[in-house]
């Protein structure tokens, strides 16, 4: 009897954008993807249906279990039908590809019984995600936060962890979501020349373990040399928040706030045109379970 399985990983925002230097730092939050993969006797034959987007291109999707079935040789023994389900919102900056990539490629090694380590895991959804076009510098940083949750520090380049932390205090996490789009294909990389020191800056210190910070300075200069408008970040830093910034390449704004001022952020991010979800920080590692029969 073929097998199917299924895989959850969370999403995560930015602290600091990997697009300048090649490393960066990302932050684990409580949107979700979950995926199905349910093998087919149908070698090289890939169906996917996307619940929550269906007009959202599939390449990343198949490329992911392509990917672990060639690692194992079971790509000409069999297909699959891939099923994905998320409410992270797509292209806007919250990691939807790293968390797909993950979930889709944990369920595809339960379905065939194999394991790999977690790293390999990130590492495996990262190779799929540069083949698919989806990412720029391989999104390890936002891959390893998505997958492990808490503030995950990184080496894109290497591929390496360089640190994690789980952040204290009861913070929430708001996020404003314009109802434009921005897909990395898109992204003009000349533009991060000019950035490249303010945001190793911002990555020294975030290993130092001031993310609060870094995200602030990594968001105002990401949204100059992209040329989004600052008011957004700069009016939740007014209104309380802890940290506000560009997430990702945008156009999505995460902000970092006490409980008792997440009714004057919201009320502020009103003025703005969009809508605003609030969340919390995830620490709950990526996983996956065989489907029941």
């Amino acid at each position: 009897m073929l097998r199917a399985a299924e895989g959850v990983s969370h999403g995560a925002i930015t602290i600091v954008n990997a697009m300048a230097t090649g490393r960066g730092a990302a932050l684990g939050v409580g949107l979700k993807t979950h995926a199905t993969v349910a093998l087919t006797n149908l070698p090289g034959v890939f169906v996917v249906r996307n619940l929550s987007d269906p007009r959202e291109n599939s390449q990343l999707a198949k490329t992911t279990v392509q990917s672990v079935f060639r690692r194992f040789g079971v790509d000409k023994r069999c297909g699959a039908v891939i099923e994905t389900d998320s409410n992270i919102p797509i292209a806007v900056g919250l990691k939807s590809s790293s968390a797909v990539s993950n979930a889709i490629a944990l369920a595809s090694l339960r379905a065939i019984g194999k394991n790999l380590s977690d790293v390999e895991v990130v590492r495996l959804g990262v190779e799929a995600s540069f083949r698919a076009g989806v990412t720029i510098t391989g999104a390890f940083d936002d891959a390893a936060a998505c997958y492990f949750g808490g503030v995950v520090i990184t080496d894109n380049v290497k591929r390496r962890i360089l640190k994690r932390f789980r952040p204290k205090g009861r913070l929430r996490v708001l996020v404003h979501v314009p109802k434009m789009k921005k897909y990395t294909r898109d992204v003009d990389r000349d533009s991060f020349i000019a950035i490249r020191s303010v945001i190793q800056a911002a990555h020294r210190s975030a290993l130092r373990g001031d993310y609060l910070d870094s995200m602030t300075l990594n968001g105002l200069t990401y949204s100059m040399a992209l040329g989004y408008d600052a008011r957004t970040t700069t009016t939740a830093i007014d209104s309380g928040a802890l940290a506000a910034g560009l997430s990702g390449k945008g156009p999505a704004v995460a902000a970092i706030v006490p409980e008792r001022k997440k009714d004057e952020v919201r009320a502020a991010w009103s003025r703005f045109n969009g809508r605003v979800i609030e969340t919390t920080f995830n620490f709950r590692k990526a996983t996956s379970w065989e489907s029941p029969s």
